[in-house]
């Protein structure tokens, strides 16, 4: 006896905001803030709609350090830059902020390849600066994966 098994097509489910644009983020040190965007495959951030903020406001930002994206001709907002993958952005700091506790918070918006694009998502970290020449503080992510029994 054969058995057929009919193939069913399942609709392509689009990962949320935090999941497919996952922010993290760090202090290089007293004077630097490192954010950083891990993009999952088939999806990807507009270059222009990336925005940092830092509070409390007297820690200020100076212009993030953007790298340069990939030009792409978007449906929605014509010849644009786009980053996938990982994006890394140095946010300097306008004076040094050795051992203040800042909340930085990151808007950005980006689309799935399948032609669905995000409205605007706020992402927030509350990072520790180190005292100058420590080093790196610790990573901190905005949505921490959650661990399963297996890790």
């Amino acid at each position: 006896m054969v058995l057929a098994a009919g193939a069913v097509a399942a609709d392509p489910e689009l990962l949320p905001p935090e999941q497919a644009f996952r922010f993290s983020a760090r202090a290089l040190n007293d004077r630097t803030l490192e954010a950083r965007f891990a993009v999952a495959d088939g999806y990807y951030l507009y270059r222009e709609k990336l925005r940092f903020a830092v509070e409390p406001e007297i820690a200020g930002l100076a212009i993030p350090q953007l790298p340069p994206g990939k030009v792409k001709e978007d449906q929605f907002f014509g010849k644009v830059e786009t980053y996938r993958g990982d994006l890394v952005v140095k946010l300097p700091l306008p004076k040094p902020a050795s051992g203040q506790s800042l909340v930085l918070t990151a808007d950005s918006q980006g689309c799935a390849d399948l032609g669905v694009c995000y409205p605007v998502n706020r992402q927030k970290v509350t990072l520790v600066v180190p005292a100058a020449g420590k080093g790196p503080g610790a990573v901190v992510e905005a949505h921490p994966r959650k661990k399963s029994w297996f890790n």
